[in-house]
């Protein structure tokens, strides 16, 4: 039988300095996910983060932001994981993803880190096995330019793509109750780039 969902975690660095770069596109989709439900953020020390919950078809799921910064999101992970009593496999982790064009996101369950400090640190705290919702930004070309373009704002037609993605995968995320996961790893996936 399926995991029952019961949270997602969208990362991102927290600030002004941060908000618009492609690092947060997991910050990005989480308040995408909390402003369809009519939510607000509250913060809360003990999960490291600004957490909500939210009405979705068949139930209700946990929103968090971790706080920590990127490198440092498994603490965070880990405190919502342990107060809640969640297992890693009913916890969605939203990031971006700099091997997917931008305007295309997928889900997969479990893996490494693939380069991504985010991941890797949660993966330290909880293990491998949770799934994640993976946000596509693009690639820079170089390894030695990703840091820079990764914490840096995308064009104009990026952050369009990006926004479609997210608007994609957070109806995905909304269904994930209601028609498992399957289900909605085949909705979401049939769907190319946006043109």
């Amino acid at each position: 039988m399926e995991t029952q969902p019961a949270a997602v975690v969208g990362l991102g660095n927290p600030g002004e300095k941060y908000a618009a770069t492609r690092h947060n596109a997991g910050y990005w989709l989480a308040d995408r996910l909390a402003e369809h439900a009519r939510e607000s953020w509250r913060s809360q020390t003990r999960l490291h983060g600004d957490h909500c919950q939210i009405s979705v078809p068949g139930g209700r799921l946990h929103l968090l932001k971790p706080t920590t910064f990127m490198n440092v999101s498994g603490r965070s992970v880990r405190a919502l994981a342990d107060y809640y009593r969640l297992e890693p496999a009913q916890i969605l982790v939203v990031h971006d993803e700099l091997d997917l064009p931008a305007g295309i996101a997928r889900l997969k369950r479990g893996g490494g880190p693939g380069g991504h400090n985010g991941l890797k640190d949660i993966i330290r705290c909880l293990g491998p096995d949770f799934p994640r919702l993976r946000v596509g930004i693009g690639h820079p070309g170089g390894r030695d330019q990703v840091l820079g373009y990764v914490l840096s704002a995308p064009a104009r037609d990026d952050r369009a793509a990006i926004g479609a993605a997210i608007e994609s995968g957070a109806t995905a995320v909304e269904h994930w109750l209601e028609s498992g996961w399957d289900r909605i790893v085949h909705d979401l996936h049939s769907q190319g780039a946006p043109q």
